[in-house]
């Protein structure tokens, strides 16, 4: 298929965090990124600081506010730390632009061409759910470590050579949580104004508990390489983990981003190493897991002691774990997925990995 808005891929996401040189840190030595570019105060950026990282494909950016009267502290009394922008990488960035608006997005920055020694960077921005935004971007004719006002990082704020990547490669998903009763309107704006495809639905039949339950329908875009599954919450006996994140983050935004390996055990044992934490299902997951999805390459007792999940479609399987939330406030977490042929989203994990959401949320008094 070739979609009516091309897109090359997802360029970067942007959090905005409280304190970006300590949450660098945090993605550095947990989840082995490398600190690549740096704006703040020393680069003659006089409102805010950020930082480049990169591993794999994967490309985040930290940025912090500087001054009181900067927005992002609005944003961070609302929301705490988060996702603000999902930034694609296009063709042609007024183009992009001009037909997102024409069929119906809200602008947010119009084409900027920002032209600099290391060439032209061009941005536009529109919004999405929530306050999250996207942004255009085309970076050919550009030569700079990131963007204008980044710079190399200098050696002295990290040790280049203590970098301890631990096999991250690209996004694989992006899910994004709504409120009740929205989740078809985004769909919709996905399909209209980014020309993205419905690619599966889940109702509440499939994710549920005997406490909670919620819908998701995963749309998609640049040609099946960008992928982002929309959830809402649906009826149950109890608030579900969509309606504690809208409560915590103070709105719809970025619930969780799936990040690709192509060695999950060892991606996982090293984030372990490195203090990461998982959520764990019971014991009784895995003695049923052989009879569930069959033969798989990977040592079954090594699975179960790293707390990987396993699930199979028509064209092989997959290997998922989920962190638990990386922040004070039941928001973003991260899952590290493998795909061995499948390209499903692990709907036979469903049950146990909500439960042991939920088992989570008891835990903090929000079930």
């Amino acid at each position: 298929m070739t979609d009516s808005l091309p897109i090359r891929r997802i360029d970067h996401v942007r959090f905005v965090v409280g304190n970006a040189r300590q949450s660098a840190y945090f993605y550095r030595n947990c989840f082995g990124f490398d600190v690549v570019g740096y704006a703040g105060l020393e680069t003659k950026e006089r409102n805010e600081a950020g930082y480049v990282l990169r591993q794999g494909e994967i490309t985040f950016v930290l940025a912090s506010p500087l001054r009181a009267e900067h927005a992002y502290n609005a944003r961070l009394a609302a929301h705490g730390d988060g996702v603000m922008d999902i930034a694609f990488e296009v063709d042609d960035v007024a183009s992009a632009y001009e037909t997102t608006t024409s069929r119906g997005a809200v602008g947010v920055q119009e084409p900027v061409v920002a032209r600099t020694d290391e060439g032209e960077f061009e941005t536009a921005v529109i919004r999405t759910y929530g306050d999250t935004t996207h942004t255009f971007l085309n970076r050919d004719r550009y030569t700079g470590v990131f963007a204008p006002g980044y710079l190399p990082l200098d050696p002295g704020r990290y040790n280049p050579t203590t970098a301890r990547p631990v096999g991250l490669r690209f996004i694989d998903h992006i899910v994004g949580n709504v409120e009740e009763g929205k989740m078809d309107e985004w769909v919709e704006f996905y399909e209209r104004v980014m020309g993205f495809r419905q690619l599966v639905h889940f109702d509440d039949k499939d994710i549920s508990t005997e406490y909670t339950a919620l819908m998701s329908k995963v749309v998609q875009g640049g040609d099946g390489r960008i992928k982002f599954p929309l959830n809402e919450p649906a009826e149950g006996r109890r608030r579900s983990q969509i309606a504690e994140y809208i409560d915590f983050y103070g709105g719809p935004g970025v619930q969780h981003i799936a990040l690709a390996t192509d060695d999950i055990v060892a991606t996982v044992g090293a984030l372990r190493h490195n203090d990461c934490s998982f959520l764990r299902v019971p014991k009784a997951y895995y003695e049923l897991l052989p009879e569930r999805v069959g033969a798989i390459d990977e040592d079954t007792e090594r699975i179960a002691e790293l707390g990987i999940l396993v699930d199979r479609d028509d064209e092989g399987y997959m290997l998922q774990v989920f962190t638990k939330p990386v922040e004070d406030r039941p928001t973003l977490f991260f899952e590290i997925i493998q795909r061995k042929g499948s390209k499903s989203f692990g709907k036979g994990n469903f049950k146990a990995l909500f439960e042991a959401i939920e088992r989570e949320q008891a835990r903090r008094g929000t079930l």
